[in-house]
């Protein structure tokens, strides 16, 4: 008996040895994969030594001796903080994800390789090696170089080993790719060209009226006088949906649901906020600058920051990943901003085709052939994929990658993108630098596509916006809202504007600039898809409301704001309505009183939102298929309409298809109202006090491995109560849908910085600088961020030294 409790004993003993070597061997496992922050490295390619001096907030500020070891350092460190991330970002673009993350990812991988990132890539890459290299290239190859150094000498992230990610190394390729990516990402013309040639080839002009299809040459922010005024019918000599078949459609809304749901954490562009103060009316006297980007969350987050210093160059940067030069950044000289320009650069073109010319499409009146090429992609688990890629005179065929039946009308994608030069890399390149007007302005030209609002200024009092783009020529009465007719000259491109005709504004007699996405005043008519105005106004109304005294502190408040006046403007025309309803008086007197806002304690924009959502659904549900309304909701298109129908009773999106009987906007509101109450009952409780915006809105920053179950909680950040909403200043945005709401997107960093003191300038990240958990700068800022406070983001050498909290050194 003794001896078999002696070896329980032990066989006890030795079981709980094992499971602490087995933990001690994780941990330091672990450990192993953390970021190196102080002491010293080798990094070879260095002629000098360069010095990291890191802040509290995991921000590195590089000094170097010259800017290839600096690019060489930045690369190294970009990757040791965000290594997976580039990795993902790198796959996305080449269509490349299936092979390590399965079959799911496979209509993804088909999405990218029909939109011909790759392709363009690699020819840019090719012309590369005819021509001598220039400092971009030079840059990047050295930033590209430390990417690589690091991934070779140091243990792979944690999700290399979950998913079993070989390693392999970096080149100018995947760079070119993952701007592509971003470019895609700005695009809106595959949810609202499919959604709004439905509405009116489907169901007819008289039910485009509520949508603002109309040129404002004023721009938006002065054109609400004008606002919902009827809008012209938009026809055209052909209409190519009314040729398409259900299944044509159905494929198109698949392209759309893909562009929305790529499975990877990665995010995408959906609007911004910037804005500049001149001296004249800021409180140092120098120009202030205001900057939010509204991006897709996700953990890690999109931007990195980091300091650098170099004889003859110094900037305060946020990158991207693979990217060595900062798209937004400033230093004691100068900065800038970006938004969205929203300009329309990607056109779907329906091309013509019958039986007795298979392989051709019709090109006005001569057939012509469509190019085919086989591709293969590797799946997880299973045999390659094999992809017939086809083109046509127009541009490649997106219609060919969605699962199932892709229709029989092939789509073809022309993009600004594919067609341009397109030097962004160099135009950043110069921007990194651009002290002075003039080099700003020769910089942002090399922007062709995306296009993007850059707002500036320098210490010497110069402020300016340019929308950057090269704008293309369509033929006249063409808009591009629509899915054009490939057989017709409607599809033609007529050549470029000059960026003299691009919309711009160079030190202003008002004093300031706003960009929020709206369109802008342009003599020439730049279609595209912008955000409503609302977000516009309310800052121009805050920066109009007084004329000095701006600094950074104030700018911070503005960039806060809760509320615009859109949610009291789409109720204004049915508050009549809604007061006649013999349920919940006292929350119609909440929403009648109700001002726009939404902080967490508020009840009425939970009871807006949810109304709004079922007004929607209740005149939409009938006209078309779920996932024609999935796109139709998520298109700025409906922002637009939804102010315009609630005001036009005799719209006749009010009448239900297929019932005997006329529906009317009385009876609609009415049935949406008692929804409203039943789904927010169900939800919160009987008690509408507990009916909070802290409660229904909150935000998770989700890392892609965060789409498994279980491992959500370990990977994701979040949720937390959120303030804000979709399209106010503080653009913390939620989809269109039943309560409760999760942001989708927002200000991915808030800048604030007055040129009289850039090297103290406030910044915040809204999760961490870094992607590797464990980390203690993984989700470090998430509080702060959602609460609306920033940090410091330190330029001057003492302040750096003052706050520096590690110091990593590099030896050649």
């Amino acid at each position: 008996m003794a001896a078999r409790t002696f070896r329980l004993r032990s066989l006890l003993w030795l079981l709980l040895g094992l499971v602490v070597l087995t933990l001690l061997a994780a941990g330091l496992h672990w450990r192993a994969k953390l970021p190196k922050r102080d002491g010293e490295l080798p990094l070879q390619g260095l002629s000098q030594p360069v010095t990291v001096r890191f802040d509290a907030w995991g921000v590195p500020h590089i000094e170097a001796q010259n800017e290839p070891d600096l690019y060489r350092a930045l690369g190294y460190l970009h990757a040791q903080d965000r290594l997976f991330q580039m990795e993902m970002a790198r796959r996305l673009a080449r269509g490349e994800l299936a092979e390590v993350l399965g079959e799911k990812l496979l209509p993804t991988d088909k999405l990218f390789r029909s939109l011909r990132l790759l392709d363009a890539a690699e020819a840019r890459a090719k012309a590369d090696a005819t021509r001598p290299a220039g400092p971009a290239l030079r840059a990047l190859q050295a930033y590209l170089d430390g990417v690589n150094q690091y991934q070779a000498t140091r243990p792979a992230p944690l999700e290399f080993e979950l998913l079993g990610i070989p390693k392999r190394d970096f080149k100018p390729v995947d760079t070119y790719a993952v701007a592509g990516y971003l470019a895609y990402s700005f695009a809106s013309a595959f949810r609202t060209e499919p959604a709004l040639t439905y509405v009116r080839d489907q169901l007819g002009p008289d039910y485009l009226k509520i949508f603002d299809l109309d040129w404002k040459p004023e721009g938006a922010l002065a054109a609400r006088a004008r606002l919902g005024a009827p809008a012209a019918s938009a026809t055209a000599a052909a209409l190519p949906g009314a040729r398409l078949q259900p299944a044509d459609w159905q494929a198109l809304a698949r392209i759309g649901q893909l562009s929305d749901s790529l499975g990877t954490g990665l995010a995408q562009m959906e609007g911004s906020n910037a804005w500049v103060i001149a001296g004249s009316r800021t409180a140092s006297g120098k120009p202030v600058l205001a900057g939010d980007p509204h991006i897709g969350f996700s953990t890690p987050a999109v931007w990195w920051e980091a300091h650098m210093k170099a004889p003859g160059f110094e900037l305060y940067g946020h990158l991207q990943v693979l990217n060595p030069f900062a798209l937004i950044g400033h230093n004691q000289r100068f900065g800038w901003s970006l938004t969205m320009f929203q300009n329309d650069d990607i056109d779907l073109i329906a091309e013509k085709t019958d039986a007795a010319h298979p392989g051709q499409v019709l090109v006005k009146g001569a057939w012509q052939p469509l190019e085919s090429r086989e591709i293969r992609i590797k799946v997880k688990g299973r045999a390659d994929e094999v992809v017939q890629l086809r083109r046509s005179p127009h541009g490649p065929i997106v219609n060919d990658a969605v699962p199932g039946d892709a229709g029989k009308t092939p789509i073809a994608l022309w993009w600004a993108f594919l067609e341009t030069d397109n030097p962004i890399f160099e135009a950043f390149h110069g921007l990194n630098r651009a002290d002075t007007l003039d080099a700003a302005r020769s910089a942002v030209q090399g922007i062709h596509s995306p296009g993007l609002n850059v707002v500036w200024a320098n210490a010497a009092g110069d402020i300016a916006w340019w929308a950057s783009a090269r704008l293309v020529r369509r033929p006249a009465g063409v808009n591009p809202g629509f899915i054009l007719d490939g057989s017709t000259a409607e599809a033609d491109k007529l050549g470029f504007l000059p960026f003299s005709a691009n919309p711009q504004e160079e030190n202003p007699a008002r004093g300031y600039i706003v960009s929020a996405n709206h369109q802008p005043a342009s003599p020439e008519p730049v279609y595209g898809y912008y955000n409503l105005p609302d977000r516009g106004w309310r800052l121009e109304e805050g920066l109009k409301a007084s004329a000095t005294g701006w600094d950074v502190p104030r700018v911070q408040a503005l960039q806060l704001l809760d509320d615009t006046g859109y949610g009291p403007r789409v109720l204004a025309p049915i508050l009549p309505i809604l007061k006649q309803q013999k349920e919940g008086a006292d929350l119609v007197a909440l929403l009648a009183d109700w001002k726009g806002g939404h902080r967490l304690e508020d009840r009425a924009p939970v009871l807006f939102h949810q109304l709004e959502h079922q007004l929607v659904h209740a005149v939409l549900s009938d006209k078309m298929d779920e996932a024609m309304i999935a796109n139709l909701t998520r298109t700025r298109a409906l922002d637009h309409a939804i102010p315009r129908l609630v005001q036009d009773a005799d719209s006749p999106w009010w009448d239900r298809k297929g019932t005997p009987q006329r529906e009317t906007r009385e009876q609609i509101v009415a049935e949406a109202w008692t929804a409203t109450l039943q789904h927010l009952r169900r939800t919160f409780g009987e008690d509408p006090a507990q009916w909070t915006w802290g409660r229904a809105h909150s935000v998770t920053h989700k890392h892609p491995l965060g789409e498994v179950k279980w491992l959500a909680p370990i990977f994701n950040v979040g949720p937390f109560p959120a303030p804000g909403a979709h399209e106010v200043p503080n653009n913390l945005a939620q989809r269109s849908g039943d309560a409760p709401w999760s942001v989708a997107y927002g200000p991915s960093t808030r800048r604030a910085i007055d040129f009289a003191a850039a090297g103290r300038s406030q910044g915040v990240n809204p999760v961490g600088q870094s992607g590797v958990l464990g980390d203690r700068h993984y989700s470090d800022q998430a509080v702060d961020y959602v609460a609306g406070r920033a940090r410091a983001q330190w330029l001057e050498a003492p302040d750096v030294q003052a706050n520096a909290r590690s110091t990593l050194v590099f030896k050649p």
